[in-house]
């Protein structure tokens, strides 16, 4: 047996979160336990549980680093296409939720109850509707706060939709993003006094005659 490979605690925390991450995504949350991560990590359970005291704190630290990388991957940029930001972030997190199915719905149906995960989540929200505030032409106060209550129940039912797709994908990835797409922008429109993205809808495609 090979000797235990010494790290520093912080590398060790991010193995043991690496190692989280994949039996999360592999196995129900009730499936999975702190012995599993142990034995995969190579580690005593003693040592596991001096870095998480117990399984929802891991499971809690590793969504944590899931909203902060999903938060780096959702740039939104006044100078750039707003249409153009919102497929890259969303195309992003529905990547994500289709390739963790289990993760994501230990957060969200689970440990819904959980205060601390549904704070991470919310926290997520919030910068990200923060972020959409930030590149949208709003004309005053006034403005701004009738947009961010928007965004605020947009954001809440882009959640709600992309979980209940990964229990039944009535839909494309692609179709599912433009469907987000399409709310937020029917959404906001009517209390802008610009458009903040002229050319969406996109013109449909002709259809092809077969014969």
């Amino acid at each position: 047996m090979s000797p235990r490979q010494r790290l520093s605690p912080a590398e060790r925390r991010a193995q043991l979160l690496a190692v989280a991450a994949q039996l999360f995504a592999a196995h129900p949350y009730d499936d999975v336990l702190m012995e599993d991560v142990a034995v995969r990590a190579g580690v005593s359970r003693a040592l596991l549980y001096q870095h998480f005291p117990g399984k929802r704190d891991l499971f809690a630290a590793l969504y944590q680093q899931v909203a902060e990388q999903l938060l780096s991957k959702t740039r939104l940029d006044p100078a750039d296409s707003l249409v153009e930001q919102l497929v890259e972030g969303l195309d992003a997190h529905i990547e994500y939720f289709a390739e963790n199915r289990h993760t994501v719905l230990a957060a969200n149906r689970v440990l819904a109850g959980d205060r601390l995960v549904q704070t991470i989540i919310a926290d997520e929200l919030d910068a990200l509707r923060e972020r959409l505030l930030g590149v949208l032409p709003l004309a005053d106060d006034g403005t701004r706060e009738a947009v961010s209550g928007v965004l605020k129940s947009w954001l809440v039912f882009v959640q709600v939709l992309c979980v209940d797709w990964l229990t039944e994908e009535t839909c494309t990835r692609v179709e599912l993003r433009d469907v987000c797409i399409g709310a937020v922008l029917g959404a906001i429109r009517p209390l802008l006094d610009e458009d903040p993205a002229p050319d969406w809808p996109p013109a449909p495609q002709p259809v092809r005659n077969s014969t």
